[in-house]
């Protein structure tokens, strides 16, 4: 599947991966405005536009962009890559150059929210709960994203009939065997001469391979069957999280403030580690765990602790 849904002009193109954090904020725009006209959340409804654009750079990109820098490419340059960092710092801003983290962006949500909330002087955690009724549909959207780049591709599957091949999986699938992947680059050649010795790589084979059914055919030859595993967050942390919360939050909206984010942050973690087995690992393993569902331990803990708090303190108010 081609990543790029148009080619705008010149270098400027219009990917599936920005096409789905777009929609996110426009469903996050609209979803929030619902839930302060229906009285369900901290904010007025004047002031969604702009916490909304505010949330979406120093939350979701600023965050998203540190977190994937931070969490996964300086540790996986063994910790070589501050010094890059500190030499070019706008590399935060080459989302193209290895993409976000999701737990980046969640993070980075929180402590916008929590200066938003300070400043404004509204409930912090009242505005977190809006905001994390809506959080989900931006997930899912991305997950899709993810799927249609196939990248963070699922871990071999067998007997699964919906399991599927990812080009970008050729040299891991090949065990990096140099000798196997030459073989590979030489079959693709032989039913697509066109590709030229000078363009045998990676890129140039796939991009070809999506107009010709042949090479298409050859190169899924040498491609393990993987699982979907972008489609199963998007349906576990997007889709089925967002029907929990959106729920919870119409048919409880006296709720104490922090109790939605905490589930938030509960469900999120335990979808997360539950796919984490079926998903092929993109960087170090920590001990048995995965680096996904390790930060995910940390979010169980913070779930549960917005939860007590909220639950402390509404018995505390009751009381008074």
């Amino acid at each position: 599947m081609d990543p790029v849904i148009l080619d705008v002009v010149g270098p400027i193109k219009l990917r599936w991966y920005g096409l789905g954090y777009l929609l996110a904020f426009v469903f996050g725009y609209y979803l929030l405005r619902w839930q302060a006209r229906k009285n369900l959340w901290v904010l007025p409804e004047s002031k969604v536009a702009d916490f909304i654009a505010y949330a979406a750079f120093f939350g979701v990109f600023l965050g998203g962009r540190l977190g994937y820098i931070l969490f996964y490419q300086i540790p996986k340059d063994n910790f070589k890559g501050w010094d890059a960092l500190l030499a070019d710092p706008a590399m935060v801003f080459r989302v193209w150059d290895g993409g976000m983290a999701s737990h980046g962006g969640i993070l980075g949500l929180m402590i916008f929210t929590l200066v938003y909330a300070r400043k404004n002087k509204v409930s912090w955690t009242g505005v977190g709960d809006g905001l994390c009724v809506v959080a989900p549909v931006g997930l899912g959207l991305v997950r899709m994203a993810n799927f249609i780049n196939g990248e963070l591709y699922g871990r071999v599957a067998h007997g699964v009939s919906w399991a599927v091949k990812f080009p970008a999986s050729l040299h891991e699938d090949l065990k990096y065997d140099q000798a196997s992947i030459h073989e590979a680059y030489y079959a693709c050649r032989q039913v697509a001469p066109e590709l030229g010795a000078g363009e045998v790589y990676y890129a140039a084979i796939v991009d070809r391979a999506r107009d010709n059914p042949e090479l298409r055919e050859t190169l899924g030859g040498y491609l393990l069957a993987r699982h979907p595993s972008q489609l199963y967050e998007a349906l576990l942390e997007g889709l089925v999280l967002f029907a929990i919360l959106i729920m919870t939050r119409v048919r409880f909206p006296q709720l104490p403030h922090g109790m939605l984010t905490g589930l938030f942050f509960l469900f999120y973690a335990v979808f997360r580690i539950v796919v984490e087995g079926y998903r092929e690992p993109d960087s170090a393993m920590i001990g048995a765990l995965t680096k996904g569902q390790f930060y995910s331990t940390f979010m169980i803990v913070a779930g549960i602790g917005f939860i007590g708090f909220a639950l402390w303190r509404n018995k505390k108010v009751g009381a008074l």
